[in-house]
């Protein structure tokens, strides 16, 4: 019988110079990363292939590793021709790539997580693009960026969006070359191709990107990189996540180019083979408690409460996704209050519960109870079923504008943002009040500023709008803007200050730092002082006697 399994060298022979090829990959984990590189490799021994396009579901790399190394070695070389451009959803842990784009020297378009993910999907059922409600009013409207991240992606326009009337309503039709060669990564193949991601840490999106790459009229090549190899029917058909069928050839890695994420080579927790038990000081051994130093801490303990107001009014567990950044902090503050009974974290890279990963790490957790693709788990933002999401900003303005992380310098793309904020119905928007190095005093359930950032974040228009502050009125979603020191609501009129915190003038600590005067409500409250306390909130058992009083 054929054999699919081969060196790296002959897996890539056959790549044609201006292919387009997709590649796996959400940080490190799902990251082909020895495919990657010995692509790269053959460019520079042999010239070819060149003008190569790539498309990912989020991106392949950590800084120095994966896509970011090869980023580094494009950036020093002045005519490199291996890279044409890229469709990449975030470029956050990539500054070399980053360089790349604020630079003009690749092409680079800056679709969803979730737009892309599904996208894949749709190409491989011979669809012609996708078709979706998310990005209207945003840079991804082709009557703003069209969702180019540079002046070279306008022009080249190999990437673009189409605005479409159904019924009245803007949708957008998202479109891209398909890929006519994939590269993917799993734990295990046997010997006939089966792939199982048996001990990755998520599932991704390498099934629909092999699908992608596979599907007509012109069929490509999938190429696996794996870590181990198996006797043929030797994994559970309920463990395949590719079948071999879709897979032409597949590459054993070296162990250093496989690791589980970014600072992990391996920890069976996160491939969900242990499950740990707490200790008293640490909520999972090698992950400790979240100190209160600054003011992170705060304004995770604040949407907290938030989430558990929405927990007692809905006698259920509240589903609620945290991005990147304070929100990823929340599922540890829940931990510590021991309320993730009542609180249920879905992260975009697919895990359902468990703690958080962050940094370099993040999109992992130690003890999901349930692990979705990333398409399946996009579903669940973009359809609303998902009750809240917590999100990071960079810049708000005064009609509610959100850009969560883009400069003129700094494009770090969209990531998963769009999708999740346009979609669930319920948004806690999260960040220090501003920008730049401050020093913040918390003590005596108090918060006091001795020296401020200098970077104003609500601002009178924002660099990107990559969340709509009026599609977000349209549809009916509740929006919050959540600080160390206020609280901010959205209206159909605007911002409406709602709390600020104990310690806090209003005039000189609050409006005269901001670029556009706020909605002043009726009735300003003061934060909940709890969340300056450096003790717990101790908040579990007010919850139980709530439920029992319903």
């Amino acid at each position: 019988m054929f054999s699919k399994i081969v060196d790296v060298s002959t897996s890539i022979s056959d790549i044609k110079d201006d292919s387009i090829i997709a590649i796996s990959g959400f940080n490190m984990a799902t990251t082909p990363e020895y495919l990657i590189l010995e692509l790269y490799n053959k460019y520079k021994q042999q010239g070819h292939p060149k003008n190569i396009f790539i498309v990912s579901d989020a991106l392949p790399a950590v800084p120095g590793r994966a896509l970011d190394q090869i980023g580094e070695n494009l950036y020093k070389e002045p005519n490199q021709e291996f890279l044409k451009g890229a469709l990449m959803p975030f470029l956050g842990f990539s500054p070399w790539f980053q360089k790349l784009v604020t630079n003009n020297r690749i092409e680079c378009y800056g679709w969803p997580i979730g737009v892309t993910a599904y996208w894949f999907r749709e190409i491989s059922s011979g669809r012609p693009g996708l078709l979706t409600k998310i990005g209207v009013d945003t840079f991804l409207d082709p009557r703003q960026d069209s969702a180019a991240l540079n002046e070279l992606a306008k022009r080249k326009a190999s990437c673009h969006v189409r605005v479409i009337d159904i019924d009245g309503e803007d949708y957008l039709l998202y479109q891209a070359p398909k890929p006519n060669y994939a590269m993917i990564r799993a734990s295990v193949s046997d010997e006939t191709g089966n792939l199982s991601l048996q001990d990755e840490g998520m599932r991704g999106t390498v099934l629909s990107i092999a699908q992608a790459a596979k599907a007509g009229p012109n069929q490509g090549k999938v190429i696996a990189q794996v870590r181990w190899m198996t006797k043929s029917g030797t994994i559970n058909p309920r463990d395949v996540d590719v079948p071999g069928p879709l897979v032409n050839c597949i590459v054993v890695s070296p162990r250093e180019y496989h690791w589980q994420c970014g600072s992990i080579e391996y920890d069976p927790r996160l491939s969900y083979k242990i499950i740990p038990p707490a200790t008293e000081n640490m909520l999972v051994d090698g992950i400790p408690k979240v100190p209160l130093e600054g003011h992170k801490k705060v304004i995770a303990r604040r949407i907290l409460l938030e989430l558990i107001r929405l927990f007692e009014t809905k006698q259920s567990p509240v589903l609620v996704n945290l991005g990147i950044g304070i929100p990823a902090l929340i599922s540890l503050v829940a931990a510590e209050e021991d309320v993730t009974d009542f609180i249920i974290t879905v992260l975009e890279s697919g895990p359902w519960g468990g703690l958080a990963l962050t940094g370099n790490d993040f999109g992992l957790a130690v003890s999901p109870f349930a692990l979705s693709t990333i398409p399946d788990v996009f579903s669940n933002f973009e359809g609303g079923i998902v009750d809240a999401a917590s999100l990071g900003f960079l810049q708000v303005d005064q009609k509610g504008n959100v850009n969560p992380s883009m400069l003129p310098n700094r494009i770090f793309g969209p990531g998963g943002f769009p999708v999740i904020a346009g979609g669930v119905p319920r948004v806690y928007f999260a960040g220090s009040f501003i920008g730049g190095k401050s020093d913040i005093s918390i003590s005596d359930n108090k918060i006091k500023i001795l020296r401020e950032g200098t970077i104003a974040k609500f601002t009178e228009s924002v660099f990107k709008v990559v969340f709509s502050g009026h599609q977000a009125i349209k549809y009916g979603q509740e929006i919050m803007y959540i600080t160390e020191r206020a609280v901010f609501r959205l209206n159909e009129r605007g911002l409406v200050l709602e709390e600020i915190a104990p310690g806090i003038d209003l005039q000189e600590d609050i409006i005269s730092k901001m670029s556009f005067t706020p909605i002043l409500g009726n009735s300003i409250k003061e934060m909940d002082t709890r969340i300056f306390n450096d003790g717990k909130m101790e908040i579990r058992n007010e919850v139980i006697m709530h439920s029992i009083k319903k």
